[in-house]
């Protein structure tokens, strides 16, 4: 053999090799990733010719597909859209557009998923016609329903998260105003648009996610967290005691801030934590949190999931709470007000991990994905994310939210015969501005079965005038009441 025949043969097998690497790398390492890239044409057409699989809520169907006669084959439908318009979202293939669990979810309900290679393998060798896989929810349409029919029927715009405690399943995740995904699932691209173009432009903003999307002053809400900090920092107790003040200067300020009540925390000159979490007080919490400092407080809260971002697999945005705060944004802070600001999400995951004794679980809402076969591809598990606090320092707040409930702030979510744990929040927005009304709390107080965060924007259509215990803990009572008639 010559050398230039040598040289030749081992230019060839030096090409060869470096295509088959190429290839493998493409098909084992990197398939995935191009399938769902959304530039992808051929993914994308491929599509059109599989029967997408359902969104399956508590054994109902709430995103199916339909036969049709044009280009894309199949389109999508939404019973109950306006209900689970947060959760499933819409797909659209004419504009080629995808939100929510229909775009996080997309592989497995177009059938391109890894786990769904032997069902796709199957049915090529069968010749049956190409089907996505099923995905099934944690959600429970009882908890769905109850949530939103008692923002709607009240007119409120705002959103409610049910969520169970010692798992962290998903139960409820309802955004107000909804919307007909339907109308933009249709085939037709103008008419699509067009009513794209009228969601856009609506003054209630139905196109928010605001369960995971919006981020809230989270008011009174978050002096759960200073609380948690307080008695994990080992230098208070539920008994520690504040001066008892009807007005608070705060610290390098002359301004002043001042409990609900524009009086004392109860009587006495001196008041407790655990009263002050009673009767939802700003002067104690305020002094507690400069005491504390911005740091520890920070500390608390990003143990509970602040300054990190969650997917369940929707993703949400971050709730914060900034460094470098001066000491009178840290007073505020004591409740919920300054620069503080978290998701429903957010506040029904620290009011779920005080339930489950001090563990925070990691959210989720996919149960399982099934196969057009009924084989089970994959399945989700709870895990525990971390432990924001201790069982004792857990069980201490929770007596102070059970007190807020039967005879505080939070009288709004009391349940007959059932001892519930709950914590009101009605945070200011700005001098002439409607509050934002929260609350936040969990039943049975001692063996949880849920954990809710209810947040109401405008006041309620009340303007300054409502509160988190008049308008938004009656709605969080209905949800509770869905899950424990069950």
């Amino acid at each position: 053999m010559t050398k230039e025949i040598r040289r030749i043969s081992i230019i060839v097998v030096f090409m060869f090799v470096a295509l088959f690497a190429s290839t493998s790398v493409i098909q084992v390492f990197t398939a995935s990733e191009l399938q769902s890239d959304p530039n992808n044409r051929r993914t994308l057409y491929d599509s059109y010719e599989v029967r997408r699989g359902p969104i399956i809520a508590g054994g109902e169907q709430i995103a199916r597909s339909q036969s049709t006669d044009d280009l894309y084959a199949y389109q999508r439908l939404y019973p109950d859209a306006a209900m689970w318009s947060s959760v499933t979202g819409w797909l659209n293939p004419a504009l080629n557009t995808a939100t929510r669990i229909e775009q996080t979810m997309n592989q497995e309900l177009s059938g391109f998923a890894d786990s769904a290679f032997l069902s796709r393998l199957e049915q090529v060798i069968t010749g049956q016609e190409p089907r996505g896989s099923s995905v099934e929810l944690s959600l429970d349409p009882a908890v769905q329903r109850a949530a939103y029919e008692a923002m709607v029927n009240a007119g409120y715009t705002g959103a409610v998260v049910a969520i169970e405690p010692d798992t962290g399943r998903v139960l409820g995740l309802v955004s107000t105003p909804g919307f007909d995904t339907n109308q933009l699932s249709v085939h037709d691209p103008e008419a699509a648009n067009d009513a794209y173009e009228q969601l856009l432009d609506d003054a209630g903003d139905p196109l928010i996610n605001r369960t995971v999307d919006s981020i809230y002053p989270p008011g009174s809400t978050f002096k759960l967290v200073v609380a948690a900090a307080a008695l994990s920092s080992g230098d208070f107790s539920a008994d520690s005691e504040f001066d008892n003040l009807t007005a608070y200067t705060l610290p390098g300020t002359s301004t002043e801030v001042m409990n609900a009540t524009r009086g004392t925390c109860g009587d006495g000159d001196e008041v407790t934590l655990a009263t002050a979490i009673q009767l939802s007080c700003n002067v104690p919490m305020a002094q507690l949190a400069v005491e504390l400092g911005d740091d520890a407080i920070r500390e608390q809260a990003e143990k509970f999931g602040f300054n990190a971002g969650y997917e369940i697999p929707l993703a949400s945005a971050i709730s914060g709470y900034p460094a470098d705060l001066t000491p009178d944004e840290t007073a505020q802070t004591g409740f919920g007000q300054s620069k503080v600001t978290s998701t429903p999400l957010q506040v029904a995951l620290w009011s779920a991990a005080i339930a489950n004794d001090g563990a925070l679980m990691s959210p989720w809402m996919v149960d399982q994905i099934v196969g057009d076969d009924l084989s089970i591809q994959k399945q989700y598990a709870a895990s525990e994310k971390s432990q924001p606090l201790s069982a004792d320092d857990a069980d201490a707040i929770t007596e102070m939210m059970v007190s807020s409930v039967a005879s505080g702030a939070a009288t709004g979510a009391r349940i007959e015969g059932v001892d519930v744990a709950g914590k009101t929040g009605t945070a200011e927005n700005g001098p002439d501005e409607p509050y934002t009304l929260w609350f936040t709390g969990f039943a049975p107080a001692d063996d949880p079965e849920v954990a809710v965060a209810v947040v109401v924007e405008d006041g309620g259509g009340m303007g300054q005038s409502g509160s988190g215990n008049t308008i938004a803990a009656p709605i969080a009572k209905k949800v509770m009441e869905a899950v424990l008639a069950q």
